[in-house]
């Protein structure tokens, strides 16, 4: 009888853990679902090389609203084409030139047409009337994070927010500066957050630019300062960039009312553009020294000024301490046989990271190896094993061997890797 009663109690309790346990995953699952679902992302629009000319006020009669739309849309025509400096050309040949018109505002009466516009230009029936625009040597590619502060809060892409939107919607075709922009949408919110602004770890900073393409960070910091409920906002917006977020500049700007935050929002995206692009200019939004590039296609243009910045503060370094630097001419091209690309295979590496150190270590270590194409971390545990998904030019057992041969404890599985110190 005590037997049986043990029994039943000892299945009772197994029970009422498997329920518990049962609860317990629903609700961490809910959790993790509720972090990476619902409406996140914003896909940002295409890039167009077309000239593109906004915020132009409009205030125009007609004899109906119809007509007084049509001659506000011809008199923001005629407007964007002396912002251009264009020729006198008639309102015909004008229109064929349009490609479109981008209503920001507008407020249409019986016989009365109120707006502000945009106008884009088609840059091949334009350009050889303005004169045509070169080929301009643009920036490395540059992952842009924009970070919104309001109440106290920081945000990125953990929600839709009119920061994120207003340089999704960004035109930047046009630009000196390649932006890459994330959606933000699925995974893209956990690991882009306000907190990676923050790190300093090149080891983690090479992970994510290479998962982007990118080659170093533009951090546009917009804090929104709401005076009343609806009404005026404040906003101080600063520009940082690079892997130690470095200050470029600063400037204010102010809605009225709500309603005319987005328009505010717009002009501000217009003005980080500038001042990146003085940057850029001037010298200073060079890609950090201390990122890698081997998994970024850019131009080679681009790629011979990264390196003589590379050179040039080796040599300030060099000079500081007292050092003397030869300089060293470039290398000349040797012709070579075309070889065959070998085949990269994806690879699953488990990396035990006790403490951060030793996750940074793991990182470097893998990068380091000859053949790594590229790299995703597909789970941090810090304290147990993160997982590693890395592009490998080779096979499997050549990874372990490269590995084993700097110094790491390689144990090869079927489908995997696990390494350790």
């Amino acid at each position: 009888m005590s037997i049986s009663a043990t029994l039943s109690r000892s299945q009772s309790h197994r029970l009422t853990l498997l329920s518990v346990g049962a609860v317990l995953l629903l609700v961490f699952g809910a959790a993790l679902f509720a972090q990476v679902g619902g409406e996140r992302g914003i896909a940002p629009v295409a890039s167009s090389t077309d000239i593109d000319v906004r915020g132009i006020e409009v205030d125009v009669r007609g004899d109906n609203a119809q007509d007084a739309r049509e001659n506000g849309w011809r008199e923001a025509q005629r407007i964007a084409w002396e912002r251009l400096d264009g020729p006198e050309i008639p309102d015909s040949r004008l229109e064929t030139m349009v490609a479109a018109i981008v209503v920001e505002e507008e407020k249409i009466g019986p016989r009365r047409y109120i707006a502000r516009l945009g106008v884009i230009f088609d840059r091949q029936r334009a350009g050889a009337l303005l004169g045509g625009v070169g080929a301009q040597a643009r920036s490395a590619p540059m992952l842009t994070l924009p970070v919104m502060i309001t109440g106290g809060t920081q945000t990125m892409f953990e929600y839709r927010n009119p920061w994120q939107r207003a340089w999704a919607e960004y035109q930047s075709g046009t630009s000196t500066i390649d932006y890459v922009r994330p959606s933000g949408s699925g995974g893209e919110s956990l690991l882009l957050t306000y907190g990676q602004t923050g790190r300093r770890s090149r080891a983690w900073w090479n992970t994510v630019l290479d998962q982007f393409s990118a080659a170093d960070i533009l951090v546009p910091v917009a804090r929104l300062e709401y005076l009343w409920p609806g009404g005026p906002v404040e906003g101080v917006f600063t520009a940082r960039h690079g892997p130690d977020n470095r200050y470029l500049a600063e400037f204010t700007m102010r809605a009225d009312s709500v309603e005319e935050l987005p328009a505010m929002l717009e002009r501000a995206v217009v003005q980080f553009d500038q001042i990146f692009q003085r940057a850029l200019s001037q010298g200073t939004l060079r890609p950090d020294p201390s990122l890698t590039l081997d998994m970024v296609e850019i131009s080679p243009e681009i790629r011979a000024l990264i390196e003589s910045s590379r050179r040039a503060q080796q040599a300030e370094e060099a000079a500081a301490a007292g050092e003397t630097v030869e300089s060293e001419g470039l290398p000349e091209e040797i012709a070579t046989q075309p070889v065959q690309a070998p085949v990269v295979t994806a690879i699953t590496v488990q990396a035990t990271t006790p403490d951060p150190r030793s996750f940074d270590a793991a990182l470097t270590g893998l990068r380091s190896v000859d053949g790594v194409r590229g790299m995703a971390v597909t789970s941090t545990a810090i304290g147990g094993t993160s997982v590693v998904r890395v592009d490998f030019a080779g096979s499997m057992s050549e990874l372990a061997a490269a590995l084993r041969a700097n110094g790491w404890q390689v144990t090869e599985g079927n489908n995997a890797i696990a390494i350790s110190r």
